[in-house]
């Protein structure tokens, strides 16, 4: 029986998630809820309402049925308001939103569905030296589903990539890991207790992880730059020097956006936004001196 899986978004010609030109598959699932998260709607195991309020036209046929109750329109306004205790997410108002402006977010899908998109653009994988990502969310938290796709990628001759925050059971990493070509290991915060206030989750099996796909398989390390946060000379000293230690191919510094700061609202989550603020280019450029005295290389954005 095949297994299935839930993806929250499938993006094609990507060339920010590894070598040359890829496609990025998307799992929905993470048990890291990291404060800046660019992409919250990741965080959900399941499907959920997304409310795009700038699509609205204000037609009001969602709030006819919605049979909760939940979705009223503002007098005045076209913009829609949801009580989010109340919706029970059914959907029903996503069916007659002509507008598109209340939609899905996540879809379960089987891996051979998956598989024939990402095939579609093989040619351009081949000729840029590309291929296919599997992302998150964290994509190890759909261990079965993620396997199956990994051994149909292979079957059909790609580059395979696995970007993951390392927060799963080892085993899950070391099964995979011989039919991976590279890893991109997200890494939030070196130091445990600071790691737990900005992801609510212990990094020792993180960096446990980290020094398993290392062992085992090309590794390139990424890490969101947060001005105060994670930007000191001593904590990007200690992260490559563990590079360094690990033979890790390459550093990628990616600095703060906010881009995940409207989604929380559009998806009701019941937690402030994080506004937080990329280190300025001096302070990058300090940075760079510090990643190239290892001799490790680095990237800075995607």
């Amino acid at each position: 029986m095949t297994t299935r899986g839930t993806i929250f978004n499938i993006q094609r010609f990507s060339i920010h998630d590894g070598p040359g030109i890829r496609t990025t598959v998307f799992l929905k699932g993470c048990p890291l809820k990291c404060i800046w998260c660019s992409n919250p709607e990741s965080q959900a195991f399941e499907p959920q309402l997304m409310i795009r309020d700038i699509k609205c036209t204000g037609c009001g046929e969602c709030v006819e049925v919605c049979p909760q109750n939940a979705i009223q329109l503002v007098e005045g306004e076209k913009v829609r308001r949801v009580d989010w205790e109340k919706c029970t997410q059914c959907f029903d108002c996503t069916e007659v939103c002509i507008s598109n402006a209340m939609t899905i977010i996540g879809e379960n899908v089987t891996p051979e569905a998956v598989m024939e998109i990402v095939l579609k653009d093989r040619v351009f994988y081949k000729n840029s030296g590309g291929g296919v990502t599997f992302s998150g969310g964290e994509s190890l938290s759909q261990p079965d589903f993620l396997e199956e796709m990994i051994v149909l990628a292979k079957k059909n001759n790609l580059h395979v990539a696995l970007d993951t925050t390392g927060f799963a059971k080892s085993i899950y990493l070391e099964t995979l890991l011989p039919h991976i070509d590279l890893v991109l290991f997200d890494v939030k915060h070196l130091d445990n207790a600071r790691h737990k206030e900005l992801t609510f989750v212990d990094n020792a099996l993180i960096l446990r992880n980290l020094r398993v796909a290392a062992s085992k398989c090309r590794t390139w390390i990424r890490m969101p730059l947060i001005a105060d946060v994670n930007d000191s000379d001593e904590h990007i000293g200690q992260l490559a020097d563990l590079a360094a230690e690990l033979r890790v191919e390459k550093i990628s510094l990616l600095p703060f956006h906010e881009g995940g700061t409207s989604k929380m609202v559009q998806i009701g989550m019941d937690r402030h936004p994080y506004y937080g603020m990329p280190p300025s280019a001096e302070r990058i450029s300090c940075l760079e001196k510090i990643v190239a005295g290892q001799g490790i290389k680095l990237t800075i954005g995607s």
